[in-house]
């Protein structure tokens, strides 16, 4: 059985958020994890036939901001079941402007635009840095991927003095009053008194763009091209966001909450590859197991999931397809793929795979406001540091039915360590009178139709700048998540459902 220091693990997930301020660094963060478990990197453009086999442990990216890892049970054949924990790596942000030289009475300021929901007045007063992903013109002429993080506080967005606006309510406008200042036009002036810039010299004349020291802040695309060791004209676009330089920690009197930015979703997505790396640090941990199991941490969720690497893509239902017909580690002529039966089918082993599988969409949960109680219903208001919540929804915005919610309780059972207790879990449903979030668990278990239930730890302040989570919950999580993974292929056939 897995065992899990709580302490240690919440302190983990703090090294993990801090330094995945972008879906693009949460991957490579995720990747480091499973790099140093012994998981190999593969490509979806490669040939996997000769490459995967049973027992092995791997993972593939796409867009450098959805990451996938599995691993084969040494027992696997073709059309069996592949148990799967799916989350997701953004967070609603503030974003630059593909055109952000912006500036008014005096200030150097940044085009910013929404993305998803934020609690955008809590961005206010905030010390922000910038990070995300840029492209380089490379010496050789390559145009290449880098990421930046310039993790100090270069930008802010002013509140207006009480003694301006005495309204109680705190009301602005998107477009006009939520861009941040980044300086002084007069220091900048002063600064590059006397200075031709580098992009005179190397770029020519006419482009069908204009150049990234011309759209934005020449100083601010000098210090983005600094941090990845390169020209600011060889900086050609990037795909930045803001971020709260401030660190998650522990609070609270006895340090059970996690203070933290990007709780939804890092913290599931924390969860998801530490539960998969810990179901395998065994050496004969896949050694009996007949399934695949497998991790998918997708980005673009916050905004419906509808791109090439959101989960409502071909992202998973493509690697489940490849995954699903992977040999055997016995096998040894082809006499395999065209036995007929149930088996070994190989025409069939994809929706076979599909119809015996399962899914935890994970995904944060809300969990009870002191000061709001009245806000939620009566009989399931989720408590911090009590476990992970299982989301219920009778109009399907969660995808969690009764067989699911047995599955995952005989899943928490098994989760003892060294005669712990089992892992405490929670159920939730919104009020009728309220409207309800949705996750990556309907559209997924839609689009595969494999058995799916929605469940995520509780938290506060959920899209705000900072959110509040448990200590507790965070190895909760994980080893549920590692049961789930070790349990999935012994527990499954034994809950019958057509």
């Amino acid at each position: 059985m897995v065992k899990v220091n709580h302490k240690q693990a919440a302190l983990d997930f703090l090294s993990f958020v801090n330094a995945s301020p972008t879906p693009y660094h949460a991957v490579k963060s995720g990747k480091d994890l499973l790099a140093s478990a012994g998981f190999k990197e593969i490509k979806e453009r490669d040939s996997w036939s000769s490459t995967l086999h049973p027992g092995g442990k791997y993972y593939l990216t796409r867009n450098g901001s959805t990451l996938v890892a599995f691993a084969i049970g040494k027992k696997w054949k073709p059309g069996n079941s592949i148990a799967m924990v799916g989350a997701h790596t953004d967070s609603p942000v503030l974003r630059i402007k593909p055109v952000s030289k912006k500036g008014d009475e005096g200030y150097v300021q940044v085009g910013v635009e929404t993305y998803g929901g934020g609690i955008w007045h809590t961005w206010f007063d905030r010390d922000l840095g910038v990070a995300g992903r840029v492209m380089v013109r490379g010496k050789d002429g390559n145009i290449v991927s880098k990421l930046v993080k310039v993790d100090r506080p270069i930008l802010r967005i002013p509140t207006l003095a009480i003694h301006l606006d005495r309204k109680e309510s705190f009301d602005f406008n998107n477009e006009t009053q939520l861009f941040p200042i980044a300086g002084l036009v007069e220091a900048e002036l002063n600064r590059t008194k006397g200075q031709t810039t580098d992009s005179s010299n190397d770029e020519p004349a006419k482009k069908a763009l204009k150049a990234a020291t011309e759209r934005h802040h020449p100083y601010l695309v000098e210090l983005i091209a600094s941090e990845v060791d390169s020209k600011p004209s060889e900086i050609l676009d990037f795909e930045l966001i803001l971020f709260d330089t401030q660190k998650s920690c522990l609070g609270g009197l006895l340090e059970e909450f996690v203070f933290s930015p990007r709780l939804d979703n890092l913290n599931m997505s924390f969860c998801a590859v530490q539960g998969l790396i810990e179901s395998v640090r065994s050496a004969t941990a896949l050694d009996d197991d007949n399934a695949i199991r497998l991790i998918a941490l997708f980005d673009h969720e916050e905004i419906g999931s509808k791109s090439a690497q959101g989960a409502d893509s071909n992202t998973l239902p493509a690697i489940l397809r490849r995954l699903s017909v992977l040999p055997a580690e016995d096998f040894g002529s082809e006499k395999s793929y065209h036995k007929v039966g149930n088996e070994l089918d190989i025409t069939t082993a994809f929706e076979q795979s599909l119809s015996t599988s399962f899914l935890l969409s994970a995904d944060m949960a809300h969990a009870v406001h002191p000061n709001y109680s009245a806000k939620y219903e009566a009989d399931h208001k989720p408590q911090i540091n009590e476990g992970p919540v299982i989301k219920i929804n009778a109009n399907q915005r969660y995808a969690t039915n009764s067989p699911g919610i047995v599955l995952l309780q005989e899943v928490a059972e098994k989760a003892t360590e060294d005669g712990g207790d089992v892992v405490p879990l929670q159920l939730f449903v919104v009020r009728n009178d309220s409207s309800c979030g949705s996750t990556i668990g309907p559209m997924l278990s839609a689009n595969l139709g494999t058995r799916t239930l929605d469940l995520g730890n509780p938290q506060l302040s959920m899209h705000s700048i900072r959110e509040t989570g448990g200590t507790q919950d965070i190895g909760h999580a994980i080893r549920l998540f590692a049961s789930f993974f070790e349990h999935y292929s012994t527990l499954a056939p034994s809950i019958l459902v057509d």
